[in-house]
């Protein structure tokens, strides 16, 4: 006659076996656990977009602090000396005698007398050709470069030396005419890196809704992995890792179309000849600052997601 076989309990005791817990899945087969995730939408493309606009905003941002730098560096220490005088051969006397007395001046390093058909040349445009007809007085120009800055009391140090021999002479800085254009320059750039500054929380509000969707889309199935030992460092990996691509996608993507469109207007800008344009140019220093902004886009993405999941993990348990 037959006979049925001893029950599991049974059999494992006649076995002396003892009862083994499930072990915990480590490693990549614990990442492979969980269904691949990507960012929720066109998140990828709207990273893109706002590396994009980062990229614009931190180009322009330095191009102009070092355009404010060099008309800085070229204008802090020149000096202007107006000789105004309608008769032409005293004009030409006196201006003679400026020359000189500048020349002497401690501190001075250089002194030019413009000539006249230059500062008719430089006038014409505004006044006509009747500049060079000699009805419209001009005044003698002399354009001077100090050993440092032109400060008021060096500007004033000058006109004392000139009062004597040459009456009416008037000195100005040359770097207080542009006073206003680089205020104006510093406030653009404020502006640009407070550009940046909002396009960063954009980028990190626009990680952390995405991965909270993909967090609650997969809610089941972590709620399963926990059950079977999975642990929150592990089921967090698979979530960055899917994240960190994505980003790193948008990045590149958006890095690239930055990069270009600031090329693209940096030609635009040099087909003008303006030497004071060029002086705002993007130096290699600048365009590494550039390169490194879509790795701080991928980071701050990376460190945003990771806090989101970390938070969502923490509610589930």
């Amino acid at each position: 006659m037959s006979t049925l076989p001893p029950p599991p309990a049974a059999a494992a005791e006649d076995a002396g076996e003892e009862s083994v817990a499930p072990q915990r899945p480590r490693g990549r087969a614990a990442a492979r656990l969980l269904p691949p995730t990507r960012l929720t939408g066109p998140i990828p493309w709207v990273i893109a977009i706002l590396i994009a606009l980062v990229v614009i905003a931190a180009a322009g941002g330095l191009g102009l602090r070092n355009l404010a730098t060099s008309a800085n560096a070229g204008l802090s220490r020149a000096v202007s000396v107006q000789i105004v005088e309608p008769n032409p051969d005293l004009r030409a006397a006196r201006g003679a005698a400026a020359v000189r007395v500048l020349t002497g001046i401690a501190g001075v390093q250089a002194v030019r007398l413009v000539p006249e058909a230059e500062l008719n040349a430089m006038l014409e445009p505004w006044l006509g050709e009747g500049v060079a007809s000699g009805d419209v007085p001009i005044p003698a120009l002399i354009d001077v470069e100090l050993t440092a800055a032109a400060s008021a009391a060096e500007v004033a140090r000058i006109e004392s030396a000139l009062s004597a021999e040459v009456p009416g002479a008037r000195v100005d800085a040359q770097g207080t005419w542009l006073r206003p254009v680089q205020n104006a320059l510093t406030a653009l750039q404020y502006l640009a890196f407070g550009l940046i500054a909002l396009v960063a929380l954009a980028t990190a509000a626009a990680v952390w809704l995405s991965a909270r969707n993909a967090f609650a889309a997969a809610r089941e199935t972590v709620e399963i992995m926990h059950l079977l030992g999975a642990s929150q460092r592990q089921i967090a990996a698979v979530f960055l890792r899917d994240v960190v691509r994505e980003a790193s996608f948008g990045a590149v993507i958006g890095g690239l179309a930055g990069a270009g469109a600031v090329w693209l207007l940096g030609q635009q800008f040099a087909a003008l000849d303006s030497g004071m344009v060029s002086g705002g140019g993007l130096m290699l220093a600048d365009w590494l600052v550039i390169a490194a902004i879509p790795v701080a886009g991928v980071l701050v993405a990376l460190a945003t997601a990771r806090i989101t999941i970390a938070l969502a993990l923490r509610d589930m348990v």
